[in-house]
Formats: structure tokens, sequence, C-alpha cells
């Protein structure tokens, strides 16, 4: 198993990959939903607020993962951990976790100091993150399980609070990603 930074000439193959892995887990509609947000991440975010990387087995892509900047009003330097796939076939292996921990440890080598994903607190957890209240950290739109928006600093400091709204780039400004 290789892990490395995604490139753009995988577009293609990392949506295909989205959607093969929400159709089997949630169905054609989430499948559809999720490999479109990728799309729109790889097409339509600046290099600088993107980051990507997928683990390959053989050369093909098995798991794909994406950190999109977040902005607030405090200056924060801080990424969205989203989407995450890992193939059907290739679950429960340890992949996941493997990709994310790559991924988290690229983020702090360039000084990012926090990561939040809204995601399953039981997957998570295994690396790391830690639940957040929407009060403590504002998400950019409005949660439907708030249970699910988790937190994660990179120097091992208790996450503090961060004051005022929170932004994020254009391909998670869709409510229903949220």
């Amino acid at each position: 198993m290789e892990f490395l930074k995604f490139s753009p000439n995988d577009q293609k193959a990392i949506r295909q990959l989205f959607i093969r892995t929400f159709t089997d887990s949630e169905g054609e509609t989430e499948g559809n939903l999720v490999g479109k947000l990728a799309d729109d991440l790889m097409t339509n975010t600046d290099a600088i607020d993107l980051q990507g990387y997928v683990a390959t087995e053989n050369e093909q892509i098995v798991a794909c993962i994406f950190f999109s900047r977040m902005t607030f009003s405090d200056d924060v330097n801080a990424f969205l951990l989203s989407p995450v796939a890992v193939l059907t076939s290739f679950q429960g292996q340890g992949i996941g976790q493997k990709l994310i921990n790559f991924g988290i440890d690229c983020l702090k080598e360039q000084g990012i100091s926090l990561i939040l994903t809204y995601g399953d607190p039981a997957f998570y957890s295994k690396v790391g993150f830690k639940q957040i209240s929407v009060t403590m950290i504002k998400p950019p739109f409005k949660l439907s399980q708030p249970e699910g928006w988790l937190g994660l600093s990179l120097y091992g400091e208790e996450i503090k609070p961060v004051a005022g709204n929170s932004s994020c780039v254009t391909a998670f400004n869709n409510p229903l990603l949220w």
C-alpha cells in the first residue's frame, strides 16, 4: 500500500471511487452527491486551499481523502477533513485510518493547527478526533447531526473555542452536505 498526494490527472478515478463507495453504503443518490462534491473540490478549489491524498494498491486508487480550508473571524489555521472513501472491498483493513494519519502528518508539517470533520464519531475517534459543540466552533451551516461535529488539535493541546462565524470552500457551500 502506498500513500501519496493526489494528482489532478486522477480526477476521474477519484470521482468514481467516491461514487462507488458511497453508492455501496448509502445508495445511488448519496453516491452521486459525494462524487460531485469530490469533483467540485478538485475542479473549483485553489490548490492552496485543498490537500488530497490517496492510497494505492498495484497502481489502483483504493482510498482518497480531502482536506479543504476553513476560514474564521479569528486567526485560526484550520482545514476540514471531508470526504473520505475507501473502496468497499478494502474496508476493515485500517487503510482509511492510515491514510487519514498520513494526511494529518502532512498538514502538521505545513503548520496547520486544527482539523475539523463532520462524520461518525466512532470512526474518527480512532484517529484522535473529539466531539466539539457547535457553540465552541461554529460550522458554516446548521448540522443535521451535531454529534458528528469533531475536531483535532495537531499540536496536542486542548481545542479552544473559536469566536465568530466560519466559512468553507465553495464545494461545501451546500446545506445538504451538512
